[in-house]
């Protein structure tokens, strides 16, 4: 019978683990989920993932919440990706379905078959094709997570300042809750605002709920305001006397 892992992996201890596991438990209920914080960049000794890797089987499926828990270096991820995918191994990426190999797997359904002829050396070149195709696919999803890890962390940085600044975050103990919605909504905010398929991006309030680990009430709630602060700097540009906060402020008392 075929088993399916799930594998979470934080890279500090101060990160909580849970959103991956809800992620993976959401659409697979019945995974075997593997935890681990690990701080590396290898996926060669990471324990439990090693473990996962020493007892799968042809048809079994490793699923992981985004391809940056696979490995955060996109050579070592795209050998591992290869490497697995040869023994039969099945490969899920909840934020990067497009990699998947069953995805990568029906791109090779009419792959050709050699011969035993000289017209194989075409043949091959056809195939090998496919297979940089994949691995450049691959590596831009690396690159990509990468890349929204990075935005997050600055952003994050940069909210904190802006709010320290302004005054709304003091710090000290009775404020860590405070500071952490603050934290938490402004990210979320940015991410609804560039992804939703609302404001031109590619992904569905579920997908978005899933990215950002809010409810879907908190994800119309920032979308609402996302839509009214769109409007206040449109009028803001036709009427430069009225500040956007005036403008936002008659939005919110006529219950926009």
């Amino acid at each position: 019978m075929c088993k399916t892992f799930g594998y979470c992996r934080i890279s500090t201890a101060k990160q909580s683990i849970d959103r991956q596991v809800r992620n993976i438990l959401a659409s697979y209920p019945d995974a075997d989920i593997r935890k681990e914080v690990y701080t590396g960049t290898k996926y060669q000794g990471r324990a439990e993932l090693q473990k996962i890797l020493d007892r799968v089987k042809v048809g079994d499926t490793i699923v992981f919440d985004s391809v940056s828990r696979m490995s955060r270096n996109a050579e070592e991820g795209i050998d591992l990706y290869f490497d697995l995918y040869d023994r039969g191994i099945n490969l899920v990426f909840l934020k990067e379905a497009y990699i998947n190999t069953d995805t990568y797997a029906d791109k090779l359904k009419d792959k050709i078959e050699l011969t035993g002829q000289d017209e194989d050396e075409i043949f091959i070149g056809i195939n090998n094709y496919f297979r940089k195709l994949a691995k450049k696919q691959i590596r831009i999803a690396f690159d990509q997570a990468e890349k929204e890890v990075a935005d997050l962390h600055q952003r994050t940085r940069e909210g904190i300042e802006t709010a320290r600044l302004n005054g709304k975050l003091v710090g000290g103990t009775a404020n860590k809750g405070k500071e952490y919605n603050v934290k938490k909504a402004a990210s979320a905010i940015d991410i609804i605002k560039k992804h939703s398929k609302t404001f031109g991006g590619n992904l569905s309030n579920k997908e978005l709920q899933k990215l950002c680990g809010i409810s879907e009430p908190t994800l119309l709630k920032y979308k609402k305001q996302i839509k009214m602060q769109m409007i206040a700097e449109e009028i803001h540009a036709r009427n430069s006397n009225l500040s956007i906060e005036q403008i936002m402020k008659t939005l919110k008392k006529q219950k926009y």
